[in-house]
């Protein structure tokens, strides 16, 4: 996210209060995380103006276009965008990826989101963003579609045979034929099958709705957690529901993630963090938390607890889990609204990590040891100067554990994440 995940990153005085339409800065965070052998870059993105743009960058570069431009200047990392499956249409979407797919050798990912927000649909001639329910069903038709386009070229369907003339086999090429609910395809794609054979598949959402679909399509999903003992519990829940979709457990990875603030010491640490929070602007994190709890901001007063409304846990047609998880963050912390506000400035809900890289190490290794992660979604809170310092300080040490690769063993994504390419669902009949 532009300048780092800490919405007041821009204003230190190390950061490029216009990183967000820099391609200089983009290609940098790209070649440090590829050098220090990261799986992955992955890149939120939303249809929609972020916040009024007062008091934070509120743009962003159309992702595909961005990683596209860093392919060229990268090998090996994964490249994953977050698309809307409520905005998009599946032929146009599932030709985007395995274009990017093609172009980056095998390193495209796809992190499938149903959009939460009522400004989204606004941009797409709608009153409002359909209901939850019904943006996960379109989503799973979406999903269903797009894997039978990526699999309508077989991987040998293409003869270019200049002797002959044939440059394809059709009996190779096959039409998709979907006429359902929310869509009618015919297909095939005009893209080759991608070398990853589809895309790699990420999900973000925690809510009931968002499990199951994870569980019937996600490869990988990046998930929030305050505490080890939720990250636990989803990490039971979800290879639990991925084995009843018929799918093994280690066909999907779970990566929570982790807004690190490091220092020598933990002194260190905690002035750091201080000096982002002093940096906040509290009319910012007041409108972002009205958003995301579907409420007015003076709703709240920054000295009480969360208002009886609040608490009651209204059904919401956004982001259910992650009201959720800020709802039980502050009963369980018994935080008042302005240390809300300060908790959610670094990563919006994400698990936020103070401490020496040692004490991070110790942190990141129990979640992962004892069930409760596959891997992290490092999530710097400024950059690229906190990336850094996690490569430099923290990476070592995983690494002298054996807990972190020295190089690349494999070319694409799918291989950074131990995944398999999926079968082709069509075969030739003759």
């Amino acid at each position: 996210m532009e300048a780092g995940h800490h919405e007041a990153a821009w204003r230190l005085p190390e950061s490029n209060p216009r990183a967000d339409f820099d391609l200089s800065h983009w290609i940098r965070l790209a070649t440090v995380a590829e050098a220090a052998k990261f799986d992955s870059l992955f890149l939120a993105d939303g249809p929609a103006l972020t916040g009024s743009g007062e008091f934070r960058p509120p743009g962003q570069l159309e992702p595909f276009t961005l990683l596209t431009a860093l392919s060229q200047h990268t090998s090996r990392i994964g490249l994953i965008a977050t698309v809307s499956s409520t905005y998009n249409e599946p032929y146009n979407l599932a030709r985007r990826l395995a274009s990017v797919d093609h172009v980056s050798g095998g390193r495209a990912g796809w992190n499938v989101v149903t959009s939460a927000g009522a400004d989204e649909a606004a941009n797409f001639g709608l009153d409002d963003r359909p209901d939850h329910a019904a943006r996960y069903a379109r989503a799973d038709e979406f999903l269903t579609i797009a894997k039978a386009l990526w699999d309508s070229w077989e991987h040998d369907a293409v003869l270019a045979d200049k002797e002959s003339g044939r440059y394809a086999d059709p009996n190779r090429l096959h039409a998709v034929d979907h006429v359902g609910d929310h869509f009618k395809v015919a297909g095939p794609l005009n893209v080759e099958r991608p070398p990853q054979g589809h895309p790699l598949l990420v999900q973000a959402g925690s809510s009931e709705d968002g499990k199951n679909f994870a569980a019937r399509h996600a490869e990988a999903i990046f998930t929030a957690h305050q505490t080890y003992e939720r990250a636990a519990d989803f990490y039971r829940d979800i290879k639990t529901r991925t084995a009843a979709a018929g799918r093994h457990p280690d066909s999907v990875v779970v990566l929570p993630g982790i807004v690190p603030f490091i220092g020598s010491t933990e002194a260190e640490a905690n002035d750091l963090a201080r000096q982002f929070d002093d940096l906040r602007v509290p009319e910012y994190g007041l409108s972002q938390l009205a958003w995301n709890l579907e409420v007015e901001p003076s709703v709240f007063d920054l000295n009480a607890p969360l208002p009886d409304l609040i608490l009651q846990r209204p059904k919401l047609q956004g982001s259910q889990s992650r009201s959720d998880l800020i709802i039980d963050m502050a009963v369980r912390e018994h935080l008042t609204v302005g240390e809300i506000l300060s908790r959610l400035g670094g990563g919006r809900g994400h698990f936020t990590f103070v401490g020496t890289p040692e004490q991070a190490t110790d942190t990141v290794i129990s979640w992962f040891e004892g069930g409760a992660a596959d891997g992290f979604n490092v999530m710097a809170p400024a950059l690229p100067s906190q990336l850094e310092v996690f490569v430099e300080h923290v990476l070592p040490i995983l690494r002298g554990k054996g807990l972190f690769r020295e190089d690349y063993s494999g070319a694409t994504l799918r291989e950074h994440y131990g995944l398999a390419v999926p079968p082709n669902q069509f075969r030739a009949t003759s």
